[in-house]
């Protein structure tokens, strides 16, 4: 892949982060209850988001990952983010990852997103796996992999450093075969 793909949902442009949108980044990464759960500290300067901006992007030309800005169809503004990192050829499987600016929350915006992102993963990437490690105390993020087909696989003890201190993590997956038949079933989103 040369170009960045650029993917699009009922609502949603999924496109290249660049460096013009830092400051939406900023903005939602300078709230604590977004960064609760996350391996990153609040932001307290704009280029805090620049860098993480660039280390994602980094991540797509090192064929490592590829990280989403999810805007709205109306306008050119940064919600959140979703994407793989790890990814892995070799294996046919990556780990996902996502955020949101706290105003879009319980809004189906992710849950929106991420059917469009796996299938991508699925079904133009070819993997056969695909992960996701949450905080076990995140039952927001417990809650939107299993609405969107994703089983609980273990509880991994101090498998993390993050924020100078070792932490737990749940580990969930969803295998393409369970993908697919999802696909054979209708998917219920409500927007609420």
């Amino acid at each position: 892949m040369n170009m960045f793909p650029q993917l699009e949902t009922e609502r949603f442009i999924l496109r290249k982060l660049t460096s013009n949108d830092a400051p939406d980044l900023f903005h939602y990464f300078s709230n604590d209850e977004v960064t609760k759960y996350y391996d990153l500290d609040s932001f307290v300067d704009l280029k805090q988001a620049e860098k993480l901006i660039q280390s994602w992007n980094n991540r797509y030309l090192e064929r490592r990952g590829f990280r989403w800005a999810i805007t709205p169809k109306s306008e050119d503004r940064v919600l959140g983010t979703c994407g793989f990192h790890n990814w892995s050829k070799e294996h046919a499987k990556a780990e996902i990852g996502y955020e949101l600016n706290p105003d879009y929350w319980r809004q189906g915006v992710m849950t929106e997103v991420m059917q469009e992102i796996m299938r991508f993963g699925f079904e133009d990437l070819g993997m056969n796996r695909i992960e996701a490690f949450i905080d076990p105390d995140n039952v927001r993020s417990r809650y939107l992999l299993e609405k969107n087909g994703f089983h609980e696989e273990g509880y991994l003890k101090e498998c993390f450093f993050e924020k100078n201190q070792f932490v737990d993590a749940v580990l969930f997956a969803m295998l393409k075969k369970q993908y697919q038949s999802r696909l054979s079933r209708p998917i219920n989103v409500k927007y609420t």
